[in-house]
């Protein structure tokens, strides 16, 4: 083990037959959970995350596997996979999509009738339309996920709106989300955890105090050009969204992240990269 290295911390949406940008099929998440598993990475726990940022040398490969927004699919679809290959992960809830109800059918239940779980798109259509019920968790599941310890739940607020984006005070209306988000797991849960996850990627300072006052300390972005070492600030988490793919392809990924040279050289390159583009 070194206290020096880099821990990726993969980024998921979706794991749904329907595919697409920002969502996985369960086969191509199998053939990543395979990768990871015959080339001997761990799926690290928040609480092992966090004792890595903070300078306990975490084991030689290890990853960090997290799902935003609390989908029905993560249910059906991605919990029977991760049990079968091992594997822990964290969902980052939006508590106020989350319903009550019995747990629906998932896929490792042979003969049954799988719910739908649509792609992205159509999530957030439905949403929009104050229909998250069919699309997303229900708490019933949650605790049947949590039961076989392999999935943890933090905050991803509590409507995961871009406050930036809409009239009024925006500082006051996160500082609202964050209180209820915390109420939420707190009840439904019994506990809440210092972990969160920022809606839609933004934060700013403000933010950034506010989640502080409310008591997170381990804030998630979607940044994915940065390195998660021992020391590295726990108020600005960095990850790389998983795309569609092999697990070979995403296994060059994780190995590039986590090398002391090509890393940093990556990192550097994808971010002039961007400058370019939007200068130009």
């Amino acid at each position: 083990m070194s206290g020096n290295r880099t821990v990726p911390v993969l980024m998921y949406h979706h794991v749904t037959p329907a595919g697409g940008a920002i969502n996985v099929t369960p086969g191509h998440f199998r053939d990543q959970l395979a990768w990871l598993r015959d080339h001997g990475y761990r799926g690290l726990t928040c609480e092992e995350f966090a004792a890595h940022l903070a300078g306990e040398a975490a084991p030689e490969r290890s990853v960090l596997i997290t799902f935003d927004d609390g989908y029905l699919d993560n249910y059906v679809h991605a919990w029977p996979l991760l049990r079968e290959y091992g594997f822990h992960a964290v969902i980052f809830l939006v508590t106020s999509w989350i319903g009550d109800g019995p747990p629906r059918h998932c896929a490792d239940e042979r003969g049954a009738a799988l719910p739908e779980t649509p792609d992205h798109a159509e999530c957030m259509r439905r949403v929009a339309a104050g229909d998250a019920a069919g699309i997303a968790l229900r708490w019933s599941e949650i605790e049947r996920m949590r039961a076989d310890g392999l999935v943890e739940f933090h905050s991803h607020t509590h409507t995961h709106t871009r406050w930036d984006r809409q009239e009024g005070d925006k500082n006051a209306r996160m500082a609202e989300e964050l209180a209820q988000s915390r109420a939420s797991l707190a009840r439904h849960l019994g506990e809440v955890s210092d972990h969160l996850c920022w809606p839609q990627g933004y934060f700013d300072p403000d933010y950034v105090r506010i989640a502080r006052s409310a008591g997170f300390r381990h804030l998630y972005t979607t940044r994915a050009f940065g390195r998660n070492r021992p020391g590295s600030d726990p108020a600005s988490i960095f990850r790389f969204a998983v795309r569609d793919t092999s697990g070979a392809s995403v296994g060059r990924r994780i190995r590039v992240a986590a090398h002391p040279l090509l890393g940093p050289m990556f990192n550097a390159w994808k971010r002039w990269k961007r400058g370019q583009r939007y200068a130009g």
